[in-house]
């Protein structure tokens, strides 16, 4: 387990009212360096059974909270020399090896994306218009011819009950 994990994990189990952690979290419940070592020097100084697991979890704390600091330093220190390497790279390219890098890998890429989304957009609003037309034609024009004749003779029908004439 990374001391990243150890850490999140000593501090979900040392949370809440009665944790031994919860001493030393500012107004946002982050733990802070300053208010660690804090309460250490209170717990050292103060020093019997009670206090005795607070102190060894505020040891293992303040230990991987370091830990955490100089991995922090080494990734800086790392990115700072990929970027020098980077830079030194970047002088060192010739016009074919630059045009490369802009044109085919970031223009090409950056035109390939949108064309499909414009391709997708375009799919989906061919796909709703079909549907559309679809819903609009439906019934063909000779079973629709069927149906008012159908129901022009039950209107008639009903029409003739009343005693009204159609023409």
């Amino acid at each position: 387990m990374t001391f990243f994990k150890k850490a999140n994990f000593l501090e979900e189990e040392q949370s809440g009212e009665e944790g031994l952690l919860e001493e030393v979290k500012n107004d946002k419940g982050k733990v802070t360096k300053a208010l660690l070592q804090a309460r250490l020097k209170v717990v050292q100084m103060n020093m019997d059974e009670d206090l005795a697991d607070e102190y060894k979890v505020l040891q293992t704390y303040l230990a991987l909270v370091n830990q955490e600091t100089q991995a922090n330093r080494k990734i800086k220190a790392a990115q700072t020399g990929l970027d020098k390497k980077v830079i030194a790279k970047y002088r060192q390219l010739t016009v074919d090896e630059t045009q490369v890098l802009v044109i085919e890998d970031k223009w090409f890429n950056s035109l390939r994306q949108d064309v499909k989304a414009e391709m997708d957009s375009i799919s989906q609003r061919l796909t709703g218009r079909i549907k559309e037309l679809a819903e609009r034609y439906g019934e063909t024009l000779p079973q629709l011819e069927t149906d008012v004749a159908e129901l022009s003779k039950t209107v008639e029908g009903h029409l003739q009950k009343m005693g009204v004439v159609w023409n």
